[in-house]
C-alpha cells in the first residue's frame, strides 16, 4: 500500500464539534407533561461526507442521548435516550450517496422530549474492547483490500460524543437534527500504522436544498466509482460539501448549502477538471438543477501528473492534521480546490513532523461553464490552455492544541505539464 495514499477530503475551518439545529415546526400529537404541556419529538439521523483511501469506515452505534445540561455527567439525572436494539454497525461511507432512497440517511428513531432548551447531545458508541475479534465494532477496510483494521475509540468518546449545541423543543413541534459525520476528517492515521477515531461532527439543517445534476454514466466503469469522481460546491476555492455521484444513473446532489452561489467542480481520475460558476442557491428548501439525465455533464479526458513532497511541522508533532490542496485559477472564472488530502505522518525517515503528500492532477486544460437556467450548460476548455497543468499548492494543518496556519515557502504556481515535481513545505503556528 503507498504510504501517501490516504484520504481525499479538505480541512474545512477547525477540527472539532460544531453544528447548527434546524427545528420544523411540524405540530402533531405526544404526550402531556405532569404540567399539562405537550410534549415535542426529537428526530436523529446521521449521513456522512465522501472520504478516500478507505472502502469502509464502520462505527457501532448504541444509543443518542439528549440532556438540557451542558456539564451533565454520563451518571446525572434528566438524559432522555434514544437506544438502538441491537447497536447498529454502519458504514458510514454507504451514507454519501443522497440521490438514494431516504437520502443516503441512517435514521435512529424519534422520542419524545419535554418542552424546553437543550445543550447537549452525545452519539455513543460500542467499543472494540466488547468484540476485541473480527467483525470489530468499528474499524476501516483499506481501499482494495477486504481486512477490518481495529479504529481505535479513546475512552473519553466510548460514554458518548458529546456535542454541546442549543436547541429549543416547542410545545407539539418536532425537531429533526441531521449528524453529519465526516469520516475522512474523523480518521487520523498514527505513525505506528493504527487508527484512532476523532470524530468531527456537525448538526445539519434537515431541510432539503442544494444543487443537482448528472454526469455521463460512463465515467462510472462497471457502475462502480473507479475514477474516484468527486463532484464539490466551493465558495471562493474553500470546499463548502461535496459528493460523490450514484455510480448507476450518475446523479449528484449537494444539499444542506446556505443561500448563495457557489462553483461546482468536477473532478475524476484520468479527465479534465470541470467547473460550473455561480451557481445560485435561492434560499434553504430551493433545488437548483445544472443537468439532466438527458443531457449529462461529460469530461474529457486527461494524462495525469504528480505534485508530491514533505509537510514539516514546525514545532514538530506527528499527532497533527494535515492537509494539502491544489488549487487552480481558471481565466475568466473562479480559483478552485481540484484536489485536497489528508497528509500521511512519515514513518520511513526519523525527523518527527515530517508528513508526505502525492497529489495525482490532470494536465489538460479545465472546462469552465456558467450557470444559466436555459439547460443544458455548455462546458468548454476554450481560452483555459495556459491554465493547462498549472496548481497552486497550499497546506495547513492542527493539533490539538496548535494551528499551523503559516506555510513557508509561499504558495506559488507551478506547471506540471511537463512531469511531475517535488515541492516541500513548512509549517509554523
Amino acid at each position: 500500500m503507498n504510504q501517501f495514499k490516504n484520504r481525499w477530503k479538505p480541512l474545512v475551518g477547525l477540527m472539532g464539534l460544531v453544528g447548527m439545529v434546524c427545528i420544523t415546526g411540524c405540530g402533531g400529537g405526544g404526550d402531556s407533561g405532569s404540567s399539562g404541556t405537550q410534549m415535542g419529538t426529537v428526530s436523529v439521523s446521521m449521513t456522512d461526507s465522501p472520504a478516500c483511501g478507505f472502502d469502509q469506515v464502520n462505527v457501532t452505534v448504541s444509543k443518542v442521548r439528549i440532556h438540557q445540561s451542558a456539564t451533565a455527567s454520563d451518571t446525572d439525572p434528566g438524559w432522555t435516550e434514544i437506544t438502538l436494539s441491537p447497536p447498529r454497525k454502519i458504514n458510514l461511507l454507504d451514507l454519501n450517496d443522497p440521490t438514494q432512497p431516504n437520502f443516503a440517511l441512517e435514521t435512529f428513531g424519534l422520542t419524545p422530549l419535554a418542552a424546553g432548551h437543550y445543550t447537549q447531545l452525545r452519539l455513543v458508541l460500542v467499543p472494540n474492547s466488547n468484540n476485541p475479534n473480527a467483525p470489530l465494532a468499528n474499524s476501516v477496510v483499506l481501499s482494495g483490500t477486504a481486512t477490518e483494521i481495529a479504529l481505535d475509540t479513546p475512552s473519553g468518546i466510548q460514554s458518548g460524543i458529546k456535542l454541546i449545541h442549543e436547541f429549543d423543543v416547542a410545545s407539539g413541534q418536532r425537531v429533526d437534527l441531521l449528524l453529519d459525520f465526516d469520516a475522512c476528517k474523523s480518521v487520523v492515521t498514527r505513525g505506528n500504522g493504527t487508527y484512532l477515531l476523532v470524530p468531527v461532527i456537525q448538526v445539519i439543517p434537515f431541510v432539503l436544498n442544494g444543487i443537482d445534476g448528472f454526469l455521463d454514466p460512463s465515467l462510472f466503469p462497471n457502475q462502480v466509482n473507479a475514477n474516484h469522481v468527486i463532484v464539490s460546491a466551493q465558495v471562493h476555492g474553500q470546499i463548502v460539501r461535496s459528493t460523490i455521484p450514484n455510480a448507476v444513473t450518475g446523479e449528484f446532489f449537494l444539499g444542506h448549502l446556505d443561500p448563495g452561489n457557489y462553483d461546482v467542480v468536477i473532478t475524476a481520475d484520468g479527465h479534465a477538471t470541470a467547473v460550473i460558476a455561480a451557481v445560485p442557491v435561492a434560499s434553504s428548501t430551493s433545488i437548483t438543477k445544472i443537468s439532466t439525465n438527458l443531457a449529462p455533464f461529460t469530461l474529457q479526458t486527461s494524462t495525469s501528473q504528480g505534485i508530491s513532497g514533505t509537510v514539516t511541522l514546525n514545532p514538530a508533532d506527528d499527532t497533527g492534521t494535515v492537509i494539502v490542496v491544489a488549487k487552480q485559477t481558471l481565466n475568466g472564472g473562479p480559483t478552485v480546490t481540484v484536489k485536497s488530502q489528508v497528509a500521511m505522518v512519515l514513518t520511513a525517515t526519523p525527523q518527527i513532523g515530517d508528513y508526505g503528500y502525492n497529489l495525482m492532477l490532470p494536465i489538460a486544460a479545465p472546462s469552465l461553464g456558467q450557470f444559466s437556467n436555459m439547460l443544458p450548460i455548455a462546458l468548454s476548455a476554450a481560452g483555459q490552455s495556459a491554465m493547462a497543468g498549472v496548481y497552486t499548492v497550499q497546506t495547513s494543518g492542527q493539533t490539538l492544541t496548535t494551528v499551523y496556519a503559516t506555510q513557508s515557502p509561499a504558495p506559488s504556481a507551478v506547471n506540471i505539464s511537463g512531469g511531475s515535481t517535488t515541492e516541500n513545505f513548512t509549517l509554523t503556528p
